[in-house]
């Protein structure tokens, strides 16, 4: 896994394909490998170059401490732009890579031909800010969920009904996470936890100029889509795409959609 130097930190990403580059910015705690079962196929498929990075504090990216910012993803971001990329790219982020995307837009719009947001959002909620803040105190307080009941807790945070109404899908899915626990006790992992948008930025966003395409999922409860609809007013030009029967792991539960609308946008 190729990597490169910024400042006291290392920065891991993966690539491939041939042609006009592609980024994408995985959320908090995910690792760049996410975009791997669906996005980069069909991106390198469409004749892309797919490059997907581990943010400070995941993988083999960091390290990353308490007090971890948004400018300090901000500038990891910029740094695989200018060295890994070598130059303007498309960007792709979901959730906080929403977030990093959405500020590196207002700060060098330069860098960027085109963005997808995907479950995002311009302002702090009651909800968000609440789950937010009692993520912080569980991590906090030293609490160890088991994996069962950390397996279904994401699940219903994060997918759709509609995809926990079928007894095999739902199944599988949670074999996954529960084989896959996000561990908290992690220093990296921790310090994510600290990235959110907790300030209205609908007056900054308002100045992007980029060609921007928003999207939102339906049954979404961390991010929902209502919070797409209100991000992409705020972003001049901006379009919305909301995929139906999608949670907020919505580009890995329904795949072809989401591909199908980042592609009409990034070939437009």
């Amino acid at each position: 896994m190729p990597a490169i130097g910024v400042g006291d930190i290392t920065l891991h990403y993966e690539e491939s394909g041939r042609g006009a580059p592609v980024l994408l910015i995985p959320g908090t705690a995910a690792r760049g490998r996410t975009w791997w079962l669906h996005q980069v196929p069909a991106l390198v498929a469409a004749g892309y170059r797919a490059i997907t990075l581990d943010n400070r504090g995941v993988g083999k990216s960091g390290p990353a401490v308490p007090g971890l910012s948004i400018a300090d993803l901000v500038g990891d971001t910029v740094a695989v732009i200018e060295q890994v990329v070598g130059g303007p790219c498309r960007l792709i982020g979901t959730s906080m890579g929403a977030y990093v995307v959405q500020e590196l837009l207002v700060t060098r719009p330069d860098l960027v031909y085109r963005a997808v947001l995907m479950a995002g959002r311009a302002r702090p909620d009651a909800v968000s800010a609440t789950l937010a803040a009692a993520e912080r105190a569980l991590v906090a307080a030293g609490v160890v969920l088991p994996p069962e009941y950390d397996a279904v807790t994401r699940a219903l945070q994060n997918l759709s009904p509609r995809t926990l109404e079928d007894p095999v899908t739902a199944q599988d899915w949670l074999d996954i996470l529960e084989m896959s626990p996000t561990d908290w006790t992690d220093a990296g992992h921790r310090a994510q936890l600290g990235v959110t948008v907790d300030t209205d930025r609908r007056a900054a966003y308002r100045t992007i100029t980029v060609p921007t395409l928003v999207m939102s999922f339906a049954d979404d409860l961390i991010a929902p889509a209502v919070r797409g609809r209100e991000l992409a007013a705020a972003i001049p030009g901006a379009r919305y795409a909301e995929i139906a029967d999608a949670g907020h792991y919505g580009y890995l539960e329904q795949p072809d959609a989401v591909n199908s609308a980042l592609l009409a946008f990034l070939h437009d």
